[in-house]
């Protein structure tokens, strides 16, 4: 496949139809493709609002909704990570890009690894924001919030309100959002992770980032960058899960930075 992502005009609010989806995404700027997959319960909007400008003035950015979140609709499917990835390169068919860089935060860091993984030919280099590859890569608190009320680390009151009102706001049905809530965590909760050698097999290189009180165990962050080759580690000081996203003034350098290094050996142009 060869790329045609440079004769794509800057647009947005456009669907696709990819694995009996019809999948949102937009397109801002032009230049070598970069692919934004949001977290949990997210919108493009309300999770890379404030940095997608940024990042078009010199990328051509493909911002996607998964299924089930903002715009794209929930279909009857199992919810995986296998068809979410699968999801995303078919979005990329669909655009004629052959390769991009991706950019997933929390489960779009899960969605990334898997895409990596599945379609290794077509991942340029890669950044995980507050993601893991194993469930234990979690801080206890997170996989049993019961367990452990007030955790600073968990979202507030607030930070769900905000996140059910954007979903309110675009989505098909507005009144999915508590059942596909559900959904999503259960798919979450029974992640296990990739085999060692999975992870180790990934060539993209890639940037980690997370915060210092976030979901992501710091100790898990540090053994990601063994796993991955040539992986990067990025540690948001004060910086809990939700706030990651809010830190632009230094998420995009960093992430500019890191993309904007020469490409890995052998990619295509």
């Amino acid at each position: 496949m060869t790329s045609k992502s440079q004769d794509l005009a800057p647009a947005a609010g456009a669907y696709a139809p990819v694995n009996g989806l019809e999948m949102y995404y937009e397109v801002h700027g032009t230049g070598r493709p970069l692919v934004l997959l949001h977290g949990g319960l997210l919108t493009i909007d309300s999770n890379f609002g404030p940095m997608l400008p940024a990042f078009a003035t010199s990328r051509q950015v493909v911002a996607v909704e998964l299924q089930g979140h903002g715009r794209t609709a929930d279909i009857d499917r199992e919810f995986t990570l296998e068809h979410l990835a699968d999801d995303v390169a078919g979005l990329l068919d669909h655009l004629g890009i052959a390769r991009a860089d991706l950019f997933g935060f929390s489960l779009g860091g899960l969605v990334s690894t898997e895409f990596a993984i599945r379609h290794p030919q077509r991942v340029d280099r890669m950044v995980l924001g507050s993601s893991h590859v194993r469930q234990d890569g979690y801080h206890e608190e997170i996989r049993d919030p019961e367990s452990h009320p007030g955790s600073t680390r968990m979202p507030t009151s607030a930070d769900f309100a905000e996140m059910k009102a954007a979903y309110e706001e675009v989505a098909p049905d507005p009144d999915h959002f508590e059942a596909f809530a559900a959904r999503l965590s259960a798919m979450v909760s029974a992640f296990r992770g990739w085999p060692e050698d999975a992870v180790r097999a990934i060539t993209a290189p890639t940037l980690i980032i997370v915060g210092d009180n976030d979901f992501t165990r710091l100790e898990h962050a540090v053994e990601m960058t063994h796993l991955l080759p040539g992986a990067r580690l990025a540690v948001l000081p004060d910086t809990t899960h939700m706030a990651m996203m809010r830190r632009t003034e230094h998420v995009v350098p960093m992430v500019e930075t890191f993309l904007g290094q020469a490409r890995p050996e052998g990619s295509a142009p």
